[in-house]
């Protein structure tokens, strides 16, 4: 490693990538309403696109993760911000829902694959010390949640200034600064011995036969299911109680700027506590503040409030569930193994967008989904009590 690239440089350079990334992608949503008022489609068809988007980003990500473990981060992360920037870009141009899902759902969603924190998460087991990669995750989760809390006023602006289709060529244009900064990650540190001497299949072959794993991945898919869920769908709900457009877009803004807190909160905690445990906290939070809102009268303050205590759970799984992955099977294959266990994420996000605008469209309401998050929120509390903590060989030794 070149040694003007300090850890701290690699840390900043990492954080910057989550910021735009992360950022752009929260804005989403706000677009739903713009553009089926001029493209005059279903919401379903819109909510088809951003379910399409997050799927595609979950069976990438496994592949995106491989080549960057095998070629290096920096390669993939140039590559996906330029296939990220052109879907949104070319997303503008859609005047057909085909269209629409090819470049917002396809593009974008296999360019976030490539341009998302969780290679810049790998680079880090890759290129720092053992005892500062949870901290250095909780940094880089927390710059996507600032980028969220940045990125939602800017968004927004943008629509009411020029109309939506200029908003997505201008957000477009704001991710393409991931690609220098990407240089800073592009070197990988050589693997441990014992690590070496593993194969990427053979990798894959300890993974799927370790109970803890499989556990791993059914919590992560419930996170997916919320994330997506409220991301695309919470300022369409808010809208529907008259509330201004403004409220969505700042309701998005705060789940940022808390998550912030929450998440670097959540890396200096998965680094001196039990990381399941914490993980088993943060989804019966989610349930509890999800089952409030529902029961709530829906106001501004409300709104707000949620937002604010849903961003301290938001990405705040992100630490502890990539530092589980590290611990249970090491940094050489992290970025792949983590990529499969956030395709289970993006499987529940697909199914939380696609099934909110179902809900609406057939119900005219969202409340079967927001009781439906309640649930999933207990269940994975409950499939994280019997995790083995522990490095996977250990645990089939029985250690």
């Amino acid at each position: 490693m070149s040694r003007f690239r300090t850890p701290a440089l690699i840390v900043i350079g990492g954080a910057i990538i989550s910021l735009i990334g992360y950022g752009i992608r929260g804005d989403f949503g706000l677009f739903q309403e713009p553009m089926l008022g001029t493209r005059g489609w279903s919401r379903e068809t819109f909510a088809l696109a951003l379910a399409v988007q997050n799927l595609m980003w979950g069976l990438g990500q496994p592949i995106a993760g491989a080549i960057a473990d095998r070629y290096g981060s920096g390669r993939v992360l140039v590559g996906g911000a330029l296939l990220y920037a052109a879907g949104i870009a070319l997303g503008a141009m859609a005047e057909g829902p085909v269209a629409l899902h090819l470049t917002l759902g396809i593009m974008t969603g296999l360019g976030l694959s490539g341009a998302s924190m969780f290679i810049v998460l790998g680079a880090f087991g890759r290129l720092l010390p053992p005892e500062r990669r949870a901290w250095a995750s909780g940094i880089a989760t927390a710059a996507g949640s600032l980028g969220q809390f940045l990125f939602a006023p800017i968004g927004q602006g943008f629509i009411a200034a020029w109309g939506w289709q200029v908003a997505l060529v201008l957000l477009a244009a704001a991710a393409l600064p991931m690609i220098p900064v990407a240089f800073a990650l592009r070197s990988r540190s050589e693997p441990v011995a014992a690590e070496a001497q593993q194969s990427l299949g053979a990798a894959l072959r300890e993974a799927s036969a370790h109970r803890s794993y499989w556990l791993l991945i059914a919590g992560f898919f419930v996170c997916g299911f919320h994330l997506a869920f409220i991301q695309v769908h919470m300022p369409a709900y808010i809208a529907g109680f008259g509330l201004n457009a403004s409220v969505g877009a700042w309701a998005i803004g705060f789940v940022g700027l808390f998550n912030t807190i929450g998440a670097y909160a959540a890396g200096v905690l998965a680094g001196r506590r039990s990381k399941k445990n914490l993980l088993a906290a943060i989804y019966l939070g989610r349930a509890a503040v999800i089952a409030l809102f529902v029961l709530t009268p829906v106001s501004t303050a409300s709104v707000l409030i949620f937002s604010a205590a849903m961003g301290l759970l938001w990405l705040s799984t992100v630490p502890p569930t990539s530092g589980l992955v590290a611990l249970m099977f090491g940094p050489r294959y992290m970025s792949m193994l983590f990529g499969v266990v956030f395709l289970s994420h993006q499987i529940g996000a697909f199914l939380g967008v696609w099934l909110g605008g179902w809900a609406y469209d057939v119900l005219g309401s969202y409340t079967l989904v927001w009781w439906i998050s309640v649930g999933l929120g207990v269940f994975s509390a409950a499939v994280h009590w019997p995790i083995a903590e522990r490095p996977a060989r250990l645990a089939a030794q029985g250690a």
